[in-house]
């Protein structure tokens, strides 16, 4: 494995944050305290921190969609991908970005799609049809 990633979010309820991350995505809950836990997302730490207020509204133009911004996620293989897809639609999530294939017959074509968190921090999860392709221009 490369050098997993950190990341520290904030959350406006820690408990419903657990629910999600947990039940929803799948996490494994690690290290925690009364205002904050550790999640072990696809090989990578991620951290809810408890947050009184978390307000996110902004877009950027994307291939035809509208990008949140701030958004985090990981890059998975296909076949984490479309298992990630059938559970989220499963547990009835609702996609900002419907599951979709962007920038198609071009260096980094990917599948991505978009949900938020119930603290709306936005998440996109993709796979590069061929990873080599991550920073192709």
């Amino acid at each position: 494995m490369k050098n997993p990633f950190h990341l520290a979010i904030p959350v406006n309820d820690l408990v419903t944050a657990a629910e999600f991350y947990e039940n929803t995505l799948g996490c494994q809950r690690g290290r925690s305290s009364d205002s904050w836990i550790d999640f072990n997302l696809f090989g990578h730490q991620l951290v809810c921190h408890f947050v009184e207020e978390t307000n996110r509204v902004n877009t950027n133009p994307v291939d035809g969609d509208e990008v949140p911004v701030p958004h985090f996620g990981v890059i998975l293989n296909f076949n984490q991908f479309d298992a990630l897809v059938k559970q989220l639609k499963n547990k009835n999530q609702i996609f900002i970005i419907e599951p979709k294939v962007r920038f198609a017959d071009k260096p980094g074509e990917q599948r991505t799609m978009f949900l938020k968190d119930p603290s709306g921090n936005a998440l996109e999860f993709k796979a590069f049809k061929n990873l080599d392709n991550l920073f192709a221009i």
